[in-house]
This record gives C-alpha cells, structure tokens and sequence, in this order.
C-alpha cells in the first residue's frame, strides 16, 4: 500500500501548492508572474536536488539527466503553462480541469494495452470528460453581471475569456503525456535517480527565466510578492517527491494518477476558503462530476 500513501501525500503538497502558487501568479499587472513562479520552484528543487545528491547514495549521472529529459520537458511545460492561466481564471475551475491529466493518462495506458479498467472506472472516465466539457461551457456563456456579482467579494477578478479555458486543457494534456512516459520511463530508471534529474531540470530552467525577466525584460522581483511562489515552490516538491514513488508502482498506475489528480477537490475547497472564490451552480455541478470520476476512477479497484 506504499503506492496509496505517497499518493495521498502528494495529493495534500499539491493541493496547497495550488493555492500558494495562485496566490503568487494571480496579479494581472504582473506579466512575469508565472516565470517567477518557474524562477521559485526551481530554487527549491535545485536545493532539494542538491540535498539528494550530497546527502544520499542516488546513483546520478548526466545520461540519467538525459533519458529523462522528455519527461521533464512535459512536466515543466505544462506547469509554467498552468501558472500563467492562474492569472486568468479562478483556482476552482482550473485545478479540476488541469488535474484531469490524471484520468487522461489512465486513458493513454488503456488505448497502449498497459492496463485495463472495469465497467465502474469507464463511467468515471464519462463523468471527468462531462465535467470538464460542463466547466468550459457554463463559464463561457455566464452572464457578465452574474459573473460579477459572484466576484464581488472574491479576492481577484476575472473577465469572460477562451484563453481563460484554453490554458488549464492544454496544461491537462501536457501532463497526462508526461505521466504517461513517466510510468514508462520509471520501469528503466531509479525514483531517486529520475527525481533528481527532473529537479536539476527545473533548476536549469528557473535560472534562464531569472535572467530573462530580471536582465532582458529588466523587471524586478520583489521580496513579500516571491514569498508566496516560494510557499508554493517547498509544496511542489514535497508533492513531486510523493509523486515519483507513488505512480513507480506500474502495476497500480491506472490508479495511483487519478488518486493524485483528486487533489484539485482540495484546492476548490482552499480557493473557496481563502480566496473568497464564489462560483456559479452550474460550476459547482460539473466540479462535482469531474472530482467524482477521479474519486471513482482512483479507488475503485476492480
């Protein structure tokens, strides 16, 4: 059961990790915001990195770094991605729709022959793609005065916007490739190992968003705005170190993925908490079909 207990850790890391990063990225004036946020998760993976391989015996090498660079490239993509729709869009109708990914994936290993799924978990499969279809459409043809009197009292504002829906579908695909080739590539690699050349990675690429928006685009980067990143940056990895161990279990991978994306239920209930995110009836309803095929998709074990 190691693979059910790093998939609830990281579901807990990643929820939080949602909202901190939400935080950190959702001011509209700030058109860098979700390159800091690559800059702060970088930092903290560096350093987790750093740690791994100072402190412990992970067998890393350059070529590890390599065989894993496709993996990290759809990882890394689709959350730089996912931080720049945090600006456009409530975190409880994004995190849903990204963290289908999950059920995605368990979609690719079926039509790949790596697993196969019963009757239960087919109609959990229906529920996700219902859920999502409901979201994009309930908030592309809401009402601009509903819309607005549903925000008054939320902490950010959002105006009606494909681009809006867009991001958090592309960052869902990205990710359910990458989980995809992660079941794959683990087979061949040591969790350590890939975990660490993932970090190195990220690290690599938080530095060239550093020098792209602080020397060429001469912005700056001030202190109590970084903090959250940073909050949601030590979340991040904690979650992505639960995360390795969870889905290198292959044989529970169908299962292990949805597990994990169920952490977007969690961060509904923080934007709902903390950011004063008020949504629509219609909203609601499809969250609720979506976050109830991934509960299903992830615990029904056939």
């Amino acid at each position: 059961m190691k693979w059910f207990v790093f998939s609830i850790v990281a579901l807990l890391c990643w929820s939080f990790s949602d909202l901190f990063s939400k935080i950190g990225c959702a001011d509209s004036r700030d058109k860098h915001s979700a390159l800091k946020m690559v800059t702060a998760v970088g930092v903290v993976m560096g350093l987790h990195a750093a740690y791994t391989l100072i402190f412990t015996d992970v067998e890393f090498s350059f070529r590890t770094m390599l065989t894993y660079l496709p993996v990290s490239f759809l990882y890394i993509s689709s959350m730089t991605i996912g931080y720049v729709g945090l600006r456009f869009i409530e975190l409880s109708i994004s995190s849903p729709i990204c963290n289908s990914s999950g059920t995605l994936a368990s979609i690719i290993s079926i039509i790949t022959g790596m697993a196969v799924l019963v009757k239960a978990q087919y109609i959990a499969i229906a529920l996700v793609a219902v859920g999502i279809v409901g979201l994009s459409i309930a908030e592309m043809t809401e009402d601009d005065d509903l819309r607005a009197a549903r925000q008054s009292k939320s902490n950010y504002k959002y105006t009606k916007s494909v681009l809006a829906i867009l991001l958090p579908v592309i960052y869902c695909l990205l990710d359910a490739l990458g989980s995809f080739a992660d079941s794959l590539v683990l087979e061949k690699l040591d969790e350590d190992a890939a975990n660490t050349s993932y970090e190195l990675t990220f690290l690599i690429c938080g530095i060239l968003c550093f020098i792209y928006v602080k020397f060429i685009k001469k912005d700056k980067f001030f202190p109590k705005k970084e903090v959250p990143k940073y909050v949601g940056a030590a979340f991040e990895t904690a979650g992505q170190f639960a995360y390795i161990y969870a889905i290198a279990d292959s044989e529970h991978f169908a299962l292990s993925a949805p597990i994990i994306s169920a952490y977007c239920a969690a961060s509904v209930l923080w934007g709902r908490i903390f950011l004063k995110e008020k949504l629509s009836w219609k909203h609601y309803l499809c969250i609720l079909l979506t976050v109830a095929g991934i509960v299903i998709m992830g615990v029904y074990d056939g």
